[in-house]
């Protein structure tokens, strides 16, 4: 009978774990699982919540090597994904972990999502954040020479229109040409029409829904651009990824396109936590890219 009553107390505690675990979202299970594998020691969270936008209250979280570093670290501005309307800085902690470790200052930021926001509120906050880290990441360690900028999805997005369509940053006084290259991971760049409710919602009501296509802004002066897609993505296809690398082909411009087979859209990301490294070697080949632009 006793030992009834430690099975049942352990099924109950196993219960109560999963529920707890079930109810974070799912960026942040995958930080949460990435924590439980060796690996990534080399990383340290060395700014939590540096306002970047005192009016809004938007922050930003900065990931930095531990080991103590003589020389400016290269940089790269992560934005993450979550269709525009979820997603939170504190719940990819495993993308500064994973990015810091191989030698590189990661800024990630928050920025409005919908229905607080739609089309181009989002794009704004993130121009505001590469502004502030363009201006301010020397003091944290930063090279602003050699700033790169990343996302998954809606982040690859917002990432990709900064860009390549110079009046994003220009609002903030900047050109994008101090972008030192964009590794882009399984981003929607040529969805219109909008045929879905989180495109019709974030973008439908926008006057010139052109304008908001990335392939429409490419350019033979654009920032290297590193494609990346999953070959079994329904959610946002290949084919946004090999329209626009071919787009920037024909205008002269530096692009790389990477298919890996057997990877979905949530896969693409998972596969720079440690439990899924296995999936596709997709951090390797991003840190390959920005040592190709070095």
């Amino acid at each position: 009978m006793k030992w009834f009553i430690i099975i049942g107390l352990m099924l109950l505690a196993l219960a109560g774990f999963l529920w707890w675990f079930l109810s974070h979202p799912g960026p942040k299970q995958l930080d949460m699982a990435n924590n439980l594998v060796p690996g990534d020691s080399n990383a340290k969270l060395q700014v939590n919540g540096q306002v970047y936008d005192e009016t809004l209250g938007l922050g930003l979280n900065i990931w930095a090597p531990k080991a103590a570093q003589s020389d400016s670290l290269p940089v790269v501005l992560f934005v993450y994904g979550g269709g525009w309307r979820d997603g939170s800085k504190d719940q990819y902690a495993f993308a500064g972990r994973a990015l810091a470790s191989r030698g590189y200052l990661v800024v990630l930021p928050d920025y409005r999502l919908f229905p607080a926001v739609k089309f181009p509120g989002f794009l704004e906050d993130s121009a505001k954040a590469l502004a502030w880290v363009h201006d301010n990441i020397a003091s944290h360690g930063g090279d602003p020479d050699r700033i790169f900028i990343s996302g998954q999805s809606a982040g690859a997005y917002n990432v990709m229109m900064l860009a390549l369509d110079r009046q994003w940053l220009g609002r903030e006084g900047k050109s994008p040409d101090f972008i030192r290259g964009v590794a882009a991971l399984a981003g929607p760049y040529d969805f219109f029409p909008f045929d879905s409710e989180t495109t019709k919602q974030s973008f439908g009501d926008y006057h010139t829904p052109e304008m908001t296509q990335p392939v429409n802004f490419v350019r033979a002066d654009a920032p290297p651009l590193w494609l990346s897609t999953g070959m079994n993505d329904t959610q946002v296809r290949p084919r946004n990824s090999r329209i626009l690398y071919d787009k920037m082909l024909a205008a002269g411009g530096d692009a790389e396109y990477v298919e890996y087979a057997d990877v979905d859209h949530l896969e693409i990301l998972m596969a720079v936590a440690k439990p899924f490294r296995y999936k596709a070697p997709v951090l390797d080949d991003m840190i390959a890219f920005f040592e190709r632009q070095n």
